[in-house]
This record gives C-alpha cells, sequence and structure tokens, in this order.
C-alpha cells in the first residue's frame, strides 16, 4: 500500500474525527473532576458526528434533489446527515441531564471531584 501525503489529504476527515475520539476519551479517563469528564464526552461524540457526514460525502456529488432535466448525477447520501440531526439532539440532552446530576452531587458531597466523592464515601460506608 503506497502510503503517502494524499492519502493523508484524501482521509483528513476520518484522521480528524480518530484524533477528537482519543483527545476525548482520554479526557475522561484522566480526569477526576466531573465536568471535565463530560466535556470528554463531548468531544467524542462529536468526532462520532464527524466520522458519520465523512461516511455520507462523495467527491464531486450534488445535493439530493431529484431534477428530471439535469440528467443522471451522482448525490450525496443524506441518511447519515440525517442521523447526525437525531444524534445531536440525543448528546445535548444527555449533557444537560448529566450536567444536572453533577449539580445534584454537588448539592450532597460538597465537590465534584470524583476521588473526594469516593473518600467520602468510603469514610460514609465505614461508620
Amino acid at each position: 500500500m503506497k502510503f503517502d501525503l494524499s492519502t493523508i489529504a484524501n482521509n483528513i476527515n476520518y484522521i480528524g474525527a480518530m484524533i477528537l475520539f482519543i483527545i476525548g476519551l482520554y479526557t475522561v479517563l484522566t480526569h477526576s473532576n466531573l465536568i471535565k469528564k463530560i466535556i470528554g464526552i463531548n468531544i467524542m461524540e462529536t468526532s462520532i458526528f464527524l466520522f458519520f457526514v465523512s461516511i455520507g460525502y462523495v467527491k464531486g456529488a450534488v445535493a439530493p434533489i431529484i431534477d428530471p432535466s439535469s440528467g443522471e448525477k451522482v448525490f450525496v447520501n443524506p441518511l447519515p446527515a440525517a442521523m447526525i440531526l437525531t444524534g445531536i439532539v440525543v448528546a445535548v440532552s444527555i449533557t444537560a441531564f448529566a450536567l444536572s446530576i453533577i449539580m445534584k452531587i454537588h448539592e450532597a458531597y460538597g465537590t465534584i471531584d470524583l476521588d473526594e466523592i469516593m473518600k467520602i464515601r468510603s469514610v460514609e460506608e465505614d461508620e
């Protein structure tokens, strides 16, 4: 397989999606702050959105609007874009729900640091 600069240029969307996903996963795994974990999850969701939209793209294709006078043309696949619209709504809803849970956790424990919460819980269990 020939690996050169044109291969990277042709697949930059996929490479960008992978890099974003890795950044989000790293953020989720390495930070104990719950807000930072939510930000990492949002970065991962964004990378999935980029990946799906990139799958639907066809170079040189036109929007999927059928015009009988234009003849035969190649169309961009509209299904990934429609799925992503639903995915964005779900992602925003999950983020809002997670932030509301974090607010309740802060009210209960006085912190949003996961390590401190686990220490508080272990002390409560010992008593």
